[in-house]
């Protein structure tokens, strides 16, 4: 058997536009790239922003293992008890206590696990904890059950993505960016060993702003105010980056940034 292990991370699926590509792209590039694991970030992955059960248990059905969120996690209140009782489904970890749902969650494949952490930033985005001391104190617990983590790091900022990156840098085997919604040209390896990119991308419609209706966001620019944000409904497509990953060291061998049409 292989020592290395392919992990497919998608960045945010926007929509039903989203989840619908998710459903038509994702199963053939699994299946052609040798995935063994799909980690999909599904915060607006329900219509009209945020996360719902449904929508959540439609990328399942497509082919996803594991969804991770961010600022919106919480938007609806039809995911809480949801977020309660589904290991798979985690939220930002550097939310405070007493908060639905949990930050962070192990795939078990049996020959081996995949610990996956969700962490908001706080650069432009308030009400979180520190994202490093959070990353810290959850990677010491994940660590006892395995070498395998990323990150999920949802946030504004690109040089706060790249300072955690650094931080975590041969603690972790990746650090990924997500809520941009627009795919950086630096997937890569860090020196430690960890993979990297800034943002995934979005998987959506994209002809869009960000996965609205560019009507509606060039309106928004140009006068002022916003009006109600509608989801684009032209041709989708499916963004990430695929990490090779060393089962034995827990260390990114390979990193390749992924836009599927």
């Amino acid at each position: 058997m292989s020592r290395e292990i392919k992990i497919l991370c998608v960045g945010d699926v926007v929509g039903l536009n989203g989840c619908e590509a998710v459903r038509k792209l994702l199963p053939d590039f699994k299946k052609a790239n040798g995935i063994d694991i799909c980690i999909v970030n599904g915060e607006n992955s329900a219509e009209g922003n945020g996360m719902l059960p449904y929508s959540c248990e439609h990328l399942f059905t497509s082919g996803v293992d594991f969804i991770t969120g961010g600022n919106h996690s919480l938007k609806r209140r039809e995911i809480y008890e949801y977020l309660d009782r589904t290991e798979s489904v985690i939220r930002p970890a550097n939310y405070g206590d007493g908060v639905w749902g949990r930050g962070f969650g192990i795939i078990d494949r049996g020959a081996y696990k995949v610990g996956v952490i969700n962490l908001m930033g706080r650069v432009w985005l308030d009400g979180f904890l520190d994202p490093f001391e959070t990353a810290e104190k959850v990677i010491e617990t994940l660590s006892r059950e395995t070498k395998i983590i990323l990150v999920d790091f949802h946030a504004e900022s690109t040089s706060e993505k790249k300072a955690l990156g650094y931080f975590l840098d041969g603690k972790v085997t990746a650090v990924f960016g997500t809520h941009t919604h627009i795919q950086t040209s630096d997937a890569g390896i860090m020196s430690g060993g960890t993979g990297y990119i800034t943002d995934l991308g979005m998987t959506g419609p994209e002809e869009s702003v960000l996965g609205i209706k560019k009507e509606i966001i060039i309106e928004k620019f140009r006068k002022g105010f916003t009006t109600k944000f509608e989801t684009a409904t032209t041709p989708a497509f499916m963004q990430g980056c695929v990490f090779t990953v060393d089962r034995d060291t827990g260390r990114t061998t390979a990193a390749e940034a992924v836009t599927v049409r």
